[in-house]
């Protein structure tokens, strides 16, 4: 699966501290090849878009859609992304 990074992500992925961004790059391999890995802790969230999210660590996530063989990756950060994914 190929994958396209949002400009609110990659400015959220900047500020975030080096051992975080390691880590959502280790959990977005796992999301290209297995969608389903048991780390990821993948939920489709309440939103008529089609957003997912999944997580990084235990209080960071990251948000996505799926759009044909295209991963989107729309938000990273702590639980409060999840107010506005």
């Amino acid at each position: 699966m190929k994958y396209l990074i949002t400009k609110p992500f990659a400015r959220q992925y900047k500020k975030l501290p080096r051992q975080i961004q390691k880590a959502v790059d280790k959990q977005i391999g796992l999301l290209l090849s297995n969608f389903q890995h048991p780390s990821l802790n993948t939920k489709k969230m309440n939103d008529p878009r089609e957003i997912w999210e999944a997580r990084v660590t235990e209080s960071y996530r990251f948000t996505f859609q799926i759009e044909k063989d295209i991963c989107i990756l729309r938000r990273v950060g702590t639980h409060d992304i999840l107010r506005n994914p």
